[in-house]
């Protein structure tokens, strides 16, 4: 068995205990961010880290009002442009915390009027002597390359910090997310069979929209750094607007489709690559059965979850995927060429 296939079906108890840990200290923090409302939340990245912040702009625009930009470190660290951080929260995410070039934007942040927040697995690292809160994922050591329970585990604290922003969400039913991520571990040997079909794939097309754009990233990245595929991400829309022109007959697309505002967006996109006979898979839950209709295969979570809770289930299936698909391949998926764990760019 692969560390990467191991490390996927750690991620329950990654997220319980992240969860938990999370909950010990999050009412002081969203006490004080109610006596200090920020202006504009700025998320800091890189990677897979980076997907997580796309899942955090949506989350917490959508739940909090408060407008979320994504960082882009070169300007700090190429450029050297000073910033005004007045008012703005600002708040780094990395696995390792030794990202230098989100340490930089965290550190010139905190220097120029930020409150700052570090999002990471590692309680001694760079990132966390630099935030002044912490929001730690307790995910333990994360061997294989390829990221998997330290993303969700930053999704998870992604939830908590919308939460201390003032987003109206229920602790009740964060505490149930582990138990749906455990309810997509149980389609694992169903996805493994699916992957073997894809042996032979080199090109691919991951479409997401809203909640689960950042999915379509991550799902992609898995693919592109365990199987070697050349995937392409997009949102429904932005597919639509133009690359859909590269789509042929048999090319596979691999959609996220749950049930809420963006379904008919995704139900378009769907049809229009039936239209050109593309082979569909859609990863979707018992909430939306059209969507496990409409596509030529379909991974369905064995139960009815809410559209703002879908990220984290809905990529465990994508993760597992890919792990196999690397095995189909004669990969090693903890392993990718050219690759190691800690990435330190300027």
């Amino acid at each position: 068995m692969s560390r990467m296939r191991d490390e996927i079906r750690q991620q329950p108890e990654t997220l319980a205990r992240t969860l938990s840990s999370g909950l010990k200290s999050i009412e002081k923090f969203r006490a004080a961010m109610s006596r200090n409302r920020p202006r504009l939340v700025v998320l800091a990245a890189r990677g897979t880290s980076d997907n997580a912040a796309q899942f955090g702009r949506y989350l917490i625009e959508i739940t909090t009002g408060i407008p979320v930009a994504l960082a882009a470190p070169s300007i700090h660290t190429i450029y050297e442009a000073k910033l005004d951080y007045t008012g703005a929260l600002v708040a780094g995410i990395s696995q390792s915390g030794e990202s230098t070039d989100t340490n930089i934007v965290l550190e010139q942040a905190k220097a120029a009027g930020a409150v700052t927040v570090g999002i990471t697995n590692e309680s001694g690292s760079a990132m966390a002597k630099i935030a002044d809160h912490l929001l730690l994922v307790r995910a333990g050591p994360e061997k294989s390359v390829a990221a998997t329970k330290t993303y969700t585990g930053q999704l998870m604290q992604l939830y908590l910090l919308a939460y201390a922003l003032g987003a109206k969400l229920r602790i009740a039913d964060l505490q149930a997310i582990p138990d749906l991520a455990a309810s997509a571990l149980s389609l694992e040997q169903q996805v493994w069979d699916l992957a073997g079909r894809y042996r032979f794939m080199h090109h691919a097309v991951v479409v997401g929209r809203g909640l689960n754009y950042s999915n379509a990233f991550e799902f992609a990245l898995k693919l592109m750094e365990t199987c070697y595929v050349v995937a392409e991400r997009f949102s429904a829309a932005d597919l639509l607007h133009g690359p859909i022109a590269m789509v042929e007959p048999n090319f596979p697309a691999f959609l996220f489709t749950p049930a809420g505002p963006i379904w008919t967006s995704m139900r378009e996109t769907l049809q229009k690559l039936k239209e050109i006979t593309a082979e569909t898979f859609v990863i979707t839950d018992r909430r939306n059965p059209q969507a496990s209709g409409q596509g030529q295969r379909a991974i369905t979570i064995p139960v009815r979850i809410p559209e703002i809770y879908t990220p984290i289930p809905y990529i465990i299936p994508a993760q597992l995927f890919s792990a196999a698909l690397a095995i189909e391949k004669n990969l090693d998926p903890d392993r990718p060429r050219t690759l190691s764990k800690i990435t330190r760019t300027l």
